[in-house]
């Protein structure tokens, strides 16, 4: 039993709608298809969940039209998806003139009596879904087993049992009172089999033992040549010799700081003395402004190389040849059909994993961008090249502009005005650069004039807490507390190793909230997504310490993996958290951006998954080299040929 139906315009005016049982009205599982779906351009999938309801639609291109259907998730109803291609195709025949002749005008002012017709077609795709007679079972004589005979199931002692031929049609070729000949399915085959009916132009039984014996040596030697390996002349040595470093220090008692600071006081963290341009790199920066991602395409100086002189070569090459071949590919006001766009979705899928989209989100986005064209009429100078690469890339900037904005330091005045800290957490894989990030983040908070204290919850990897220990000595040398009256701008909260990381956190947090700090930044140990262990201590430290922002940190490296590691990141987060609504990743700090050069497409993967914005993007090793995400330029840089 259906909920709902409803058709509405593109615009958002409803036409015409159907309620089906008393319950809700269909406004918010409407809504929250076009904010999720419609807006995001995620028409990959033509079935949207809403709480305790299934949404299934369909776009009409054409006339800017969608068809929702809504009923129970719990429901298994085979006919929905012809009852909403049958009214789509009745709408659309009944009100084509009122659409082509009215335009607009024909849906603000029209009447759209379809009651009596919808309830004609929802009753024959009832009766058509039970008309479908259940599968009969088989008979013994109508199986394949019934036709054996006995004497082709007795095996003789010695005898090597007959291979089972693949093809469909020689299972069955058994005749009574004779033995069936085996086909084989490969020449090289033929020569090994022997045929047990005794046909007359068959070889002999010494012909066949003396060609057994020499296929039987000539794979006997070369399985001997494979195995042959050169023996080594002599046995490496047994044991581990320890590596020495030239500017080295054998003497391990120099090396350990595990005792050199505690909670990060400014006292036992001496102000270290280091070159400042090496750490900050760009001379000529606004301090405290977070500069987008820029790129730069190298495809406008060779346009407008070929734009200087168009006609010129055309003439050249082929006088008419040349004009018929820039008018091929033209659409001439037509509706684009999905054969149309098939070999040029098929280029941009191949295009889109090549630099690093995920292949399942490349799929998808192509099949959302088809969906979106299809019935669509073109103008009539107009390629369906163009057409399709333009859809896909509104498509992408669409995706990159998060639903919900991250803005951190206005988040950051607004605990401020509440007196308490605000609290960042850091979660991601091993060795995608968290610590690192999460330095150059406190810088860009520091000049901004908010102080920071760190909190070094990876208790597991080895110089985990002496590489933070590092960055804060040197943003203290960066900004040190004569430069704002008196005030430590960054200090470390550690309490060594093998400690529980929430029992720290929340630790860390008290402590920035009588000392006055402004931002707490919980750094975490890197998991893979697979460790449940792990992830089950990362759901807690979340669910105990209720941190404003989660942050997973992901490297643009990754393909198909980003995938992986986010879906199993927010599950984790979901399963083994304690609260009744979860807690999950708020945003994503996209690292060695500066690695990839166009291979741009770990941040359509990241944010095409979670639906949430990249926050940070890594740039380089310096602390300046933080920005905020540009959506036109990484689109700029994904479609670059």
């Amino acid at each position: 039993m259906l909920d709902f139906f409803t058709i509405f315009s593109k615009g958002g005016l409803v036409l015409w709608c159907f309620q089906g049982v008393r319950g809700p009205a269909a406004t918010a599982p409407v809504n929250a298809l076009i904010r999720s779906v419609l807006l995001q351009e995620r028409g990959g999938n033509n079935s949207f969940t809403h709480e305790a309801l299934t949404l299934k639609y369909k776009l009409d291109n054409q006339f800017e039209l969608v068809f929702v259907v809504g009923f129970q998730k719990i429901l298994t109803l085979t006919y929905v998806d012809k009852l909403i291609d049958d009214v789509h195709k009745e709408f659309r025949d009944k009100y084509r003139n009122e659409f082509q002749q009215k335009g607009a005008l024909g849906l603000l002012n029209g009447t759209f009596d379809f009651k009596d017709d919808f309830m004609r077609l929802l009753r024959d795709a009832e009766e058509s879904s039970k008309v479908r007679a259940p599968t009969v079972m088989k008979t013994f004589e109508q199986s394949l087993k019934s036709q054996k005979t006995v004497k082709c199931m007795i095996e003789t002692r010695g005898e090597k049992p007959k291979e089972k031929v693949k093809n469909k049609k020689n299972k069955g070729s058994k005749k009574d009172g004779t033995e069936a000949v085996a086909v084989p399915s490969k020449a090289s085959a033929a020569d090994k089999q022997l045929s047990a009916a005794g046909d007359k132009e068959e070889l002999t039984k010494d012909e066949i033992l003396q060609k057994n014996r020499e296929e039987f040596f000539r794979r006997h030697m070369k399985a001997g040549e494979k195995s042959r390996s050169p023996k080594p002349d002599a046995q490496k040595e047994k044991g581990k010799k320890p590596r020495v470093w030239d500017l080295g220090n054998s003497n391990a008692k120099v090396l350990d700081y595990s005792n050199s600071a505690t909670n990060g006081s400014a006292e036992a963290c001496p102000v270290e003395e280091f070159d400042p341009d090496m750490a900050l790199g760009d001379k000529n920066r606004e301090p405290g402004r977070l500069y987008d991602l820029e790129y730069e395409s190298d495809d406008e100086a060779e346009e407008e190389k070929v734009v200087q002189n168009p006609s010129k070569p055309s003439v050249k090459k082929g006088g008419l040849g040349g004009m018929f071949g820039m008018l091929k590919g033209l659409v001439g006001s037509k509706s684009l059909t999905r054969d149309d766009m098939d070999p040029v979705l098929e280029k941009m899928k191949d295009h889109l994993i090549a630099k690093n989209v995920a292949a399942e989100i490349a799929v998808q986005l192509c099949e959302s961008v088809a969906k979106k064209l299809e019935g669509k009429v073109m103008g009539t100078f107009t390629t369906v090249t163009s057409t399709v690469k333009q859809a896909l890339q509104e498509a992408l900037v669409q995706i990159l502009q998060p639903q919900r904005r991250v803005d951190v330091l206005r988040d950051v005045m607004d605990a401020q005005r509440h007196h308490r800290p605000y609290v960042v957490t850091f979660c991601g894989v091993n060795g995608v650069g968290k610590s690192t990030n999460l330095a150059k983040i406190s810088f860009w908070l520091i000049e901004n004039g908010f102080s920071v204290l760190i909190a070094a919850c990876d208790t597991f990897r080895a110089g985990a807490v002496e590489q933070l220990r590092t960055h804060t000595r040197r943003l203290n040398a960066l900004h040190p507390p004569e430069s704002h009256g008196g005030r430590t701008m960054v200090q470390l909260y550690e309490k060594g190793y093998g400690k529980d990381a929430a029992g720290i956190a929340m630790e860390a947090i008290s402590y920035a909230r009588n000392q006055g700090f402004d931002v707490v930044l919980v750094d975490t140990a890197g998991r893979m997504q697979d460790n449940a262990p792990l992830m089950t201590a990362l759901a807690k430290l979340i669910a105990v310490n209720a941190p404003d922002l989660v942050l997973f940190v992901g490297e643009a490296l990754v393909g198909n993996e980003a995938v992986d590691q986010l879906v199993k990141f927010n599950k984790a987060l979901a399963d083994h958290s304690m609260a009744q609504t979860p807690r999950l990743i708020d945003g994503i700090v996209l690292t060695k951006f500066d690695t990839i050069d166009d291979k741009v497409g770990a941040a359509i993967s990241m944010t095409y998954i979670t639906s949430k914005p990249i926050v940070f993007v890594g740039t380089g090793q310096t602390y300046c080299d933080l920005r905020s995400l540009n959506a036109k330029a990484v689109v700029a840089a994904l479609m670059k040929a």
